[in-house]
């Protein structure tokens, strides 16, 4: 046993020797820990710094889908909505059509900023005004105004414009983190062109801000930034009420982070408290402004006849149009506001990310659980972004013809019912 163990040892050594005249000395080890090295076994001494070009080149990569995706939508949206709006001969131009609605209250904050009480009709009663919209979209118009020249009306255009370029790139950044580069493209797609009203990202409206600061707060949470996460959630508490969507997707986050690490750590609670304080610290200005606690809730019913009531109003709305309402827009909103909740169920019993489901279940929670215009709920919807996930998760897996066949159709009809509701349709959005 032991003349054979000798024996195997000396051939073992043989080739050892062997190999070392072939391929030369055996490599140096690196230092150990022990030693002062604390880099991992073959990474290089020096990694060079990264230059400003690189990185520029590098951002500029990242972000070219969702720029390729806003500028084809944008156009889309643009041409059609001109197109149709010069059908009619004598009415607004495509401005005036970007203006539209809430557009205007959003211009006249940016101009003349807040009224100091409730405003009245005729009848003695109380209207809605300004005091229903948040300030941040307007104090944003405003700076473009003072920065570049235009008019308030071009520059509150502009500001949609740029914030929605904002969210398509956070976005897909966020889907890719979370299902794939093919997916976040889907997503961005359906999200900018095939959505119907997908055209108020494009106007004088808060959705294409508050998307963007909601998905970057989602994104900050994905990469465990608290306090950025907190600072977007703040501030989307500051553009829209539904803002609430927001500080419950950090809460959900941030809940779930301390479970699994088992330690407190004071940043996520800073987070969620960053994202709470916005909107009611809103509601509270307006109430003090009237000397009034609900007077938002008061302008809110008296303007637009929005208020709490579990759903009540969307039920009796889908129960007489199905049954027998002959009017496209009713029967159109009906079916695919329907459509959008099958596709956010479905999202629930699918892996879905907690912070993105809570997020946009409680969107479609406030829009489709209160008393306001059916009119204007597709319009409510389009940031939600849960629903859109099953959806671009399907298209995604056919084969790139399907998918771009899909895609293509999907665009043209949402494209074409932003413009249809702006130009034939004779009431709010």
């Amino acid at each position: 046993m032991d003349g054979s163990s000798s024996s195997r040892a000396g051939r073992l050594n043989v080739r050892h020797s062997a190999t070392s005249a072939v391929c030369g000395p055996a490599t140096r080890p690196q230092p150990t820990a022990a030693e002062g090295d604390l880099r991992p076994p073959g990474t290089p001494l020096e990694s060079p710094p990264e230059s400003p070009s690189e990185k520029l080149r590098r951002y500029a990569r990242a972000a070219a889908p969702a720029l390729v995706v806003y500028g084809a939508s944008a156009a889309v949206h643009l041409v059609l909505l001109a197109l149709m709006a010069g059908a009619g001969s004598g009415g607004p131009g495509l401005l005036d059509r970007l203006l539209a609605w809430d557009g205007r209250h959003f211009t006249d904050i940016a101009a003349y900023g807040y009224p100091d009480g409730f405003t009245y009709g005729a009848d003695g009663k109380p209207t809605g005004n300004d005091l229903a919209f948040f300030p941040l979209f307007p104090l944003l118009s405003r700076a473009v105004h003072h920065l570049t020249g235009l008019d308030t009306g071009l520059a509150a255009v502009v500001t949609a414009h740029l914030a929605m370029i904002a969210a398509l790139v956070v976005v897909q950044q966020l889907m890719t983190r979370l299902y794939g580069r093919r997916t976040a493209l889907v997503v961005i797609v359906l999200l900018a062109a095939a959505q119907p009203m997908s055209i108020a990202f494009f106007m004088a409206y808060s959705e294409s801000l508050f998307l963007a600061l909601g998905a970057g707060a989602l994104l900050a949470v994905h990469r465990k930034a608290w306090l950025t996460a907190g600072a977007l959630g703040l501030l989307a508490g500051l553009t829209r009420p539904a803002a609430v969507s927001v500080a419950a997707a950090i809460a959900v986050a941030a809940a779930l982070h301390l479970y699994r690490e088992r330690r407190l750590s004071w940043r996520p609670p800073a987070a969620v408290a960053l994202a709470c304080v916005a909107t009611p610290a809103y509601l509270w200005w307006v109430g003090n402004r009237l000397h009034r606690l609900d007077a938002w809730f008061l302008i809110q019913e008296a303007g637009w006849g929005t208020h709490w009531d579990f759903g009540r109003a969307y039920v009796d709305f889908l129960r007489s149009t199905l049954a027998g309402s002959d009017g496209w827009v009713a029967v159109s909103t009906a079916v695919l506001t329907l459509g959008l909740l099958c596709a956010t169920v479905v999202a629930c019993r699918r892996t879905t990310w907690p912070p993105l489901l809570v997020h946009g279940c409680v969107v479609v929670a406030l829009t489709l659980g209160q008393s306001n215009f059916y009119h204007s709920k597709l319009r409510l919807l389009i940031p939600a972004l849960v629903f859109l996930v099953p959806l671009a998760r399907a298209i995604s897996r056919t084969s790139g013809r399907t998918a771009a066949l899909t895609l293509g159709a999907a665009a043209l009809f949402g494209c074409w019912y932003g413009a249809y509701m702006l130009t034939v349709w004779r009431y709010a959005i």
